[in-house]
């Protein structure tokens, strides 16, 4: 999966740009020569719809060496997916020498699952023989789905789901085997699991994903989106995933954050002490003075005051810290990567009732000022996240 630039290759990839893994991570290169199935425990940065905003001078001030974000499979339909932003960007990342992982986004959240046989799943299936000779044997990791269980409808979360996705993954590998061989570059994962840690996502069509997982040689693992309400809650993932995949399988963890934790404090006021310094009225709830930074961004110095005035967010500083030992811990973490920077997405209509995603990022270009040069602001976790680097 990991291949280790030689000498002499990362001699020509520091010619072909100064933004390599070994800028990148402070000189040293990046381990590419990990076996298959691997467990690496990189943090990486995830960008999910927005590779078009990735900035290799971001990338090398935060040290990553993996990149991740996803494609949305009926983009395929608009021209060559190779010409698609997400796939252009991913591939060019991973010749630059990064490390990349791409998922395959299947939005059915608005329509019914095609089933295995029918018209509707041969042109899913055409759409994927465009997709895969465009990244198979460039990304390193290749994740067949991104949210299952929420982008698709409610009623169909069944054995409807696990048919389409089991019959696009057994598509996938084929085509990897036919067309990539077996020296492969490119591993195979299965995505994601999301809130495990509630009873009623243990389905029985949970337990048959993760049953797939397990007999199916070709996958190296599975991938979840612990996006959780308290740090404690990760572990119900683990505990679900672990015993449930080979010995030789590792994880990903593509996505995780506090935003439900961040949500139930949107409506409390902020400090007396900061509203008086910043000209803020007493009591304006939290939400109120995220909608000012996203209306007029914030110094980097007053959006680090507020977050530091508020006793919710600082009780949580050590969250990227503490989850990442966790999921390193089980000695079975392949890459997880973090939310890397906010987008337009989390600041549009941003009110009492919007999931605060933008309090995740390590970069914050919509609530703090840019540093010119078109350089983001800097967000609250850059630090750790940087620290957290394996070398």
């Amino acid at each position: 999966m990991l291949r280790r630039l030689s000498i002499i290759a990362l001699t020509a990839a520091l010619a072909a740009s100064t933004v390599t893994p070994a800028t990148a991570q402070g000189g040293k290169p990046v381990d590419h020569d990990k076996p298959l199935g691997a467990a690496y425990g990189a943090l990486g940065a995830n960008f999910n719809q927005n590779l078009d905003a990735l900035d290799y001078r971001e990338l090398r001030e935060s040290h990553t060496g993996w990149v991740r974000g996803f494609f949305p499979m009926p983009a395929t339909d608009e021209g060559d997916p190779a010409a698609h932003f997400a796939i252009r960007t991913i591939t060019e990342t991973a010749e630059r020498g990064f490390d990349t992982i791409l998922s395959l986004k299947f939005p059915y959240g608005g329509a019914h699952f095609p089933e295995p046989g029918s018209a509707a799943m041969a042109a899913e299936l055409a759409r994927l023989d465009k997709v895969l000779p465009a990244v198979l044997g460039k990304v390193d990791i290749l994740t067949i789905g991104n949210e299952p269980f929420i982008e698709s409808l409610p009623a169909e979360r069944d054995e409807r789901l696990n048919a389409f996705y089991e019959t696009v993954a057994r598509h996938v590998i084929d085509y990897r085997r036919e067309h990539c061989g077996a020296g492969c570059r490119t591993t195979l994962y299965m995505g994601a699991l999301n809130r495990l840690d509630l009873a009623d996502r243990r389905t029985p069509a949970a337990e048959r994903w993760m049953a797939f997982v397990r007999e199916t040689p070709e996958i190296d693992g599975v991938d979840i989106h612990p996006h959780i309400p308290a740090p404690q809650n990760a572990q119900a993932f683990l505990d679900y995933i672990l015993p449930r995949m080979r010995d030789d399988q590792t994880f990903l963890v593509t996505e995780f954050s506090l935003v439900w934790y961040w949500q139930r404090h949107l409506e409390d006021p902020v400090s007396d002490e900061f509203a008086g310094r910043y000209g803020f009225a007493p009591g304006t709830p939290v939400w109120q003075v995220i909608k000012a930074a996203i209306d007029e961004p914030f110094s980097r110095r007053q959006w680090d005051d507020f977050l530091a005035s508020c006793p919710w967010f600082t009780s949580q500083a050590g969250f990227l810290r503490d989850q990442m030992r966790l999921y390193r811990g089980t000695g079975r973490l392949a890459v997880a990567t973090y939310g890397f920077k906010q987008d337009d997405l989390m600041v549009k209509d941003f009110g009492p009732d919007k999931a605060p995603w933008l309090l995740n990022s390590v970069f914050a270009p919509y609530t703090v000022k840019s540093r010119g040069d078109g350089l983001s602001g800097r967000g609250y976790w850059l630090d750790d996240f940087r620290a957290l680097q394996k070398r």
